[in-house]
C-alpha cells in the first residue's frame, strides 16, 4: 500500500504512464497537455490525494512565488490599508507576502546594504518610501522587478494621486468659503530626505493660495511627525500666533483628528472659528464629520500588486494616477465675519 504522505509526482507520472514533466505542466494549467490527458492527471493526483508542492512547483521555473513590500511604518492607516490591498491581490494571484518594516534610517540603511529581499522575492513593492539618492542607486541591486506604490522613484513603474492636486482642491474649497487666513500642518518625519507627497502637497498649497491672489506666509506653515499627537501639537502653535488661521489644511486625517482636538481646547469651535480638511479618507473621518480629500488607498495597492504581477509575467505596464475626491463634511464652513 502506498504511503500517501511520500506521494510525489513521479508516482502520479508512473500511473498514468506519462513523464514527471507532463504532470507538472497538468497539475499547474499550463499548455501542452491533451484535455484528455490532463483530465486523467488530475483524477489520479486526486485518488493519491497528491497537491503539486507549491515551492517544487516555483523552484523548477525559477521563481520564489513570493513578493517583497516594504513600508516605512505600518500603525499609520495609509500604509496599513494598502499593504492589505496587496496582500489580498497577491494572494488571489497565490503568491506570499514579505513585509519588510523600515521604520528608521538606521534600519531603512541596513535593509538597502543588506538587501535582504535579494533571492527571497521574485519582485518588491515600495510603498511610499522616502529614500535618499544613494538607496534609490541601490535598488538595481536587488535583481528583482521593483514596483512603486504611493509616489515615484527613478523609471520604475508607479501608482499615485496627484498631490499637488490635492492639497490645491483643498485651499480652493476653503478659499471658496471665503478663507484668507489658510495655514497648513505638513507631515516630515523623515528629516532632510526629499519625501514627495509632503513637498508636493507644499507646492499645491502656495500654488492655489497664489492663484486665489492670497499672499503666503511662512508662521501658517508648520511641520509635524505623523501622529494624531504631533498634529494637535502643531494646531496649538498655529493659534498661539497673534493673527491666529481660520482655516487650517492637515497633510493627513490623524493629524487632522489631533488639530480638531486642539482647537476645542483651546476654547474654539470647528468649523465656526477655525475650518479644518485632512487628506485620506481615514474611517474615523466620518465619524468626526471631517471635511477630507479622498485618495482611494485601496484602489492603489491593488494597482500596484497588478503592476507587479504584469512585471513578472514579462507584460508592459501603463503607470496610474488615481483620482481624488473633495469630501465635504462639518469641519469647513465659511470664516466669522
Amino acid at each position: 500500500m502506498v504511503n500517501r504522505s511520500e506521494i510525489n509526482m513521479a508516482d502520479v507520472a508512473r500511473r498514468a504512464n506519462v513523464s514527471v514533466a507532463t504532470v507538472s505542466r497538468a497539475l499547474r494549467g499550463l499548455p501542452g497537455v491533451g484535455e484528455a490527458t490532463r483530465a486523467r492527471i488530475l483524477e489520479i493526483a486526486e485518488e493519491l490525494a497528491y497537491v503539486i508542492s507549491p515551492e517544487a512547483s516555483r523552484l523548477s521555473s525559477g521563481q520564489t512565488g513570493r513578493v517583497g513590500v516594504v513600508v516605512p511604518a505600518t500603525q499609520i492607516w495609509f500604509y496599513g490599508e494598502m499593504l492589505a490591498a496587496i496582500e489580498r491581490r497577491l494572494r488571489e494571484a497565490d503568491l506570499d507576502v514579505l513585509l519588510y518594516q523600515v521604520s528608521d534610517e538606521e534600519v531603512r540603511m541596513r535593509f538597502f546594504r543588506d538587501l535582504p529581499t535579494r533571492r527571497k522575492v521574485d519582485a518588491v513593492v515600495l510603498i511610499a518610501l522616502p529614500l535618499p539618492q544613494l538607496e534609490v542607486d541601490r535598488l538595481d541591486h536587488l535583481g528583482v522587478e521593483v514596483v512603486v506604490a504611493g509616489g515615484r522613484v527613478r523609471d520604475f513603474p508607479y501608482v499615485e494621486v496627484d498631490d499637488r492636486a490635492i492639497a490645491a482642491t483643498a485651499v480652493d474649497h476653503l478659499v471658496g468659503l471665503g478663507h484668507e487666513r489658510i495655514a497648513l500642518i505638513r507631515a516630515t518625519n523623515y528629516g532632510e530626505i526629499h519625501w514627495a507627497p509632503d513637498v508636493l502637497r507644499l507646492e499645491g498649497y502656495l500654488m492655489a493660495l497664489s492663484a486665489a491672489g492670497i499672499p503666503d506666509r511662512s508662521e501658517y506653515v508648520v511641520s509635524v511627525p505623523f501622529t494624531p499627537h504631533d498634529g494637535a501639537a502643531g494646531a496649538e502653535e498655529l493659534m498661539a500666533l497673534p493673527e491666529p488661521p481660520t482655516a487650517i489644511l492637515c497633510f493627513s486625517d490623524e493629524i487632522a483628528i489631533g488639530a480638531m482636538e486642539a482647537v476645542r481646547r483651546a476654547g474654539l469651535r470647528v468649523p465656526e472659528d477655525v475650518s479644518i480638511v485632512g487628506i485620506d479618507d481615514h474611517p474615523f473621518a466620518a465619524v468626526m464629520g471631517l471635511t477630507t480629500i479622498r485618495q482611494d488607498v485601496d484602489a492603489q495597492g491593488e494597482a500596484a500588486a497588478n503592476m507587479a504581477l504584469r512585471r513578472l509575467d514579462h507584460a508592459p505596464v501603463d503607470n496610474l494616477v488615481i483620482p481624488h475626491e473633495l469630501v465635504i463634511r462639518t469641519s469647513t464652513a465659511p470664516p466669522r465675519s
